[in-house]
């Protein structure tokens, strides 16, 4: 196996000495990745190296192409602080100009140099002798540095249904985040399995030119109408930034609200509004299956004006019963009716509650981070694990809510602020101590049982296996800045550098 350090050493610290500035390895070039790189540089770091699977940035927002993608936070709030876009076309920007955004920031702050393009971690290791990680990359590379950061993101790894048979089935199975482009679509009998956030978005698209559609729902979902696009004039307003702030600030407020989930009258007019767009189906039996039977929240809330109405089409059904079995030509419900397909689209979401598990990592005295969250993954301010020195996780456990580009950013400014310590105290490492942790995940987890939709048995992604609900954050934005913020040197165990004899 090849061993190359990957990285520059960093320069002189103001005394003169050097190896003080700490290596740094970034897992992601998505939306954290490009921030922890935009921020390190501005912090005048640049011995840091972002490893990405794919050939470019983007993340989440490179890899899910399928036709309607966008996002389901208003725009105005889907852009970095350090970095707002006053001119976006839609209300809920669509998957290429999120895209487009991002890759203009690693551009405008020449992030190319430090990127590993198409180059996937395969496991890090940390050294307790050499006070460092080891990450080894899928081309037999390992990087050597002080600092790991994982920016690998809730969305990443696709969850393929267990279903009976599927490998059998006689034509093209595609993942809604392993789009194929070079698939026709025209006249073909379309399953899509799967009724949550990314088939809400697809099948309007697809519904027109599909032979016929089948959508196969294990539980409904809240749909809230979408806000119609910015009018020429209103889009055109927002070059003022005065204007841009107040609408920001307008749309901050309402969703730093709904995050808390505590606002019962806030809660009834969105319960209300979900409704009122369910009303336009005007089937009343497709309509009754399309409604969920649990309060608004206890699965994510989606955001759209075409959903409801595709099922008016001639060619669209839904199916609510449960699926039996997948056959070459069909797809077989408990019922035993045999639904006929010639292409199958699996609609099924992520691997929500892995994270950085997903990767084979190890920590102090070689101990597995897939052990340490073998009930389900927790961390202090979803950043840092007791047992993993010097590894802070942006879009960790329990950081789901609100604008997770703000979380994203209040994540990284929490992980610099603590390198900047290592490196001002010559400190080796730092350590989350385990009874901080532990009483961090305690009120965390007490939180989330005092909110009754998180807690009424409905199957989604929040929960890992054991029950435990792993990706809510059951405050606000406002509440999680705050605690990224606050001075807590005192919750970490360190070890000083040893100096070199000279």
């Amino acid at each position: 196996m090849g061993m190359t350090p990957g990285i520059a050493t960093g320069g002189q610290d103001e005394e003169g000495e050097s190896g003080t500035m700490k290596r740094i390895v970034i897992i992601g070039a998505g939306p954290g990745g490009i921030c922890a790189g935009i921020k390190l540089k501005e912090a005048g770091h640049d011995a840091f190296t972002i490893v990405e699977q794919t050939d470019g940035v983007g993340g989440t927002w490179r890899r899910n192409t399928y036709p309607g993608c966008r996002c389901d936070v208003p725009s105005v709030l889907y852009s970095f602080s350090f970095a707002q876009k006053p001119d976006w076309e839609s209300r809920y920007a669509t998957q290429p100009e999120i895209l487009a955004y991002l890759e203009e920031l690693a551009d405008t702050h020449g992030l190319a140099p430090h990127l590993r393009l198409n180059t996937r971690v395969i496991g890090a290791d940390w050294d307790d002798a050499g006070n460092l990680w080891r990450v080894t990359l899928d081309n037999g590379q390992t990087l050597e540095a002080e600092v790991l950061i994982s920016a690998v993101g809730l969305f990443n790894e696709p969850s393929i249904p267990a279903l009976p048979g599927l490998e059998r089935f006689s034509g093209p199975v595609m993942h809604s985040a392993q789009w194929r482009h070079d698939l026709p679509l025209a006249g073909r009998r379309i399953a899509v399995i799967g009724s949550a956030a990314s088939a809400v978005q697809l099948v309007p698209e697809i519904a027109p030119i599909a032979g016929e559609l089948t959508v196969f729902q294990r539980t409904p979902n809240h749909v809230r109408g979408r806000e119609a696009d910015y009018t020429p004039e209103e889009q055109a307003a927002m070059a003022d930034p005065a204007r841009l702030q107040a609408e920001r600030a307008q749309v901050y407020g309402w969703v730093d609200a709904m995050c808390k989930m505590k606002d019962t009258a806030l809660l009834e007019q969105a319960e209300r509004d979900c409704a009122e767009n369910a009303a336009l189906v005007a089937d009343a039996e497709t309509r009754r299956r399309l409604a969920p039977d649990f309060a608004f929240g206890g699965k994510r809330p989606l955001v759209s004006s075409d959903w409801y109405p595709a099922f008016n089409r001639a060619n669209v059904r839904l199916v609510a019963e449960a699926i039996a079995a997948i056959e070459p030509d069909a797809v077989v419900t408990a019922d035993g009716v045999r639904h006929m397909a010639d292409l199958l689209i699996l609609a099924t979401g992520f691997q929500t509650t892995r994270f950085l598990s997903a990767i084979p990592v190890t920590g102090r005295g070689g101990r597995a981070l897939r052990e340490v969250w073998a009930e389900g993954a927790r961390a202090y301010l979803g950043i840092t694990v007791s047992g993993f020195p010097n590894l802070f996780m942006l879009y960790g456990p329990n950081t789901n809510n609100g604008s997770i580009l703000h979380n994203i950013e209040c994540q990284v400014g929490y992980a610099l602020r603590h390198i900047r310590r290592m490196e001002e105290e010559r400190l080796a490492w730092i350590d989350v101590r385990p009874e901080k942790l532990d009483s961090y995940n305690e009120k965390l987890q007490r939180d989330i049982a005092a909110i009754p939709a998180w807690n009424a048995g409905v199957q989604g992604y929040y929960r890992a296996q054991s029950g435990l609900n792993v990706t809510q954050w059951p405050h606000g934005m406002d509440e999680y800045r705050t605690l990224t913020t606050t001075p807590d040197d005192a919750a970490f165990e360190s070890r000083a550098m040893t100096l070199a004899p000279t």
